[in-house]
């Protein structure tokens, strides 16, 4: 079993911390409009009575200031809260020293290597290898614009329902969970190293099995 942050844990230690009460989530990411708009769909695509424990904040900061976002906001509920931080490899200086930081002031990483495009590909059933954020962003505009039929605007406010919509998510998660664990049985253990991979499945994926168990 794969933790937040990417380290290993048994199938005992796991479900030990999984709790299925659907808490509080303070979700905070840099000024990317393209991750602010996927979370607001996964947000929405909840019941109402819990979409307001899905805080999703926008902090126009660098990346290595989005920790103290973090706890700033989980400091008003501390009892309840699930802190995460989602940002990109891209050109992020310091990519695995943020997320070893965050991981030991205990803030979960929503991390895609290289770039979000790399998660929504997975969408439509494949994660293929890019050297960078720009191979992969273009990659993964002309598969969008095969299976969906318009064209890719990383602004897209419905991005989350149209890959819902024309992709799987349940096979995403599948996929990108097998990528993930396929490079740690390769023995990379950082997250600059493995590429194509996303820690996104494992948030997503928490959330929505929360909300089934109800």
């Amino acid at each position: 079993m794969t933790e937040r942050n990417g380290k290993r844990k048994t199938r005992g230690q796991f479900s030990k911390r999984r709790v299925p009460e659907l808490g509080y989530y303070f979700i905070v990411t840099d000024a990317k409009v393209t991750e602010q708009n996927y979370m607001l769909g996964l947000r929405d695509s909840i019941p109402k009575e819990l979409q307001g424990k899905l805080v999703i904040k926008v902090s126009k900061v660098k990346t290595a200031e989005l920790i103290d976002e973090a706890l700033n906001l989980t400091s008003l509920h501390p009892q309840y809260t699930e802190p995460w931080i989602v940002f990109d490899r891209d050109q992020v200086k310091g990519f695995d020293e943020i997320i070893a930081l965050a991981s030991g002031r205990g803030i979960n990483v929503g991390w895609s290597n290289p770039c979000i495009e790399i998660w929504f590909s997975a969408y439509f059933g494949k994660m293929p290898s890019y050297l960078d954020s720009v191979a992969c962003c273009h990659g993964f505009e002309e598969t969008y614009a095969h299976v969906v039929g318009q064209e890719y605007k990383k602004t897209d406010k419905d991005i989350y329902f149209k890959l819902c919509c024309f992709g799987n998510e349940r096979k995403a998660l599948a996929l990108a969970k097998q990528k993930f664990d396929g490079h740690s049985m390769g023995h990379k253990t950082k997250p600059s190293d493995m590429c194509p991979a996303t820690t996104l499945y494992i948030l997503v994926e928490e959330i929505k099995n929360k909300i089934e168990r109800r």
